[in-house]
């Protein structure tokens, strides 16, 4: 295993336990019901991505990609970079959010809108931060993680959608107008 694939390890395991830690304090969900058909939908995706990657002719042509990203330094240092970028917005989008953070399309107890920070470039920074990490990867790891960000990138569109339904209907007049000033994913883009 390379350097750099040591590194991808390292940085994805630091993200999850950060992203366990910020959990503790966080403000109550209301209705369970929407937490667990959310994670239903998590798994489904992963599923997919395990189907997708058991294709013979998808993992052949993977693994051929991926004999070359071992011989590229600058692929596995653009890749670093690239993970490092997305999990410091995604964690820096988190921190933002404080008690206001929760698993996706789930309505908060005494919710706050949050136009700071990240936030005030892209209604969604944590999906793009997570995106870009998982784009890095692919390029400085394992190609192989292509697979796994269009489909959670589908995910993350979608879940998007509905959390903006859910804040325009808890903030009727301010969301609609931080929607117009922002983008969903990509500053200036998208």
């Amino acid at each position: 295993m390379t350097i750099y694939r040591w590194l991808f390890v390292a940085l994805w395991l630091g993200l999850i336990i950060f992203w366990a830690i910020a959990a503790v304090g966080a403000k109550r969900s209301l209705g369970s019901r929407q937490v667990w058909s959310g994670i239903g939908r998590r798994l489904t995706v992963v599923a997919l991505a395990l189907i997708v990657l058991a294709v013979p002719p998808v993992r052949h042509a993977f693994r051929e990609l991926q004999a070359y990203q071992k011989q590229s330094v600058v692929l596995g240092i653009a890749g670093v970079v690239l993970c490092v970028a997305g999990m410091g917005l995604a964690i820096l989008a988190r921190l933002y959010l404080g008690r206001n953070w929760g698993m996706p399309i789930s309505r908060k107890e005494n919710p706050e809108l949050v136009t700071e920070g990240p936030y005030a470039y892209v209604r969604h920074p944590i999906y793009s931060g997570i995106m870009l990490a998982m784009l890095g990867t692919a390029i400085g790891a394992s190609a192989f993680w292509a697979v796994p960000l269009v489909l959670f990138g589908g995910y993350f569109a979608y879940s998007a959608r509905r959390e903006e339904e859910i804040m325009i209907a808890q903030f009727p007049e301010r969301y609609p107008a931080y929607m117009r000033r922002t983008r969903m994913l990509v500053p200036f883009v998208l």
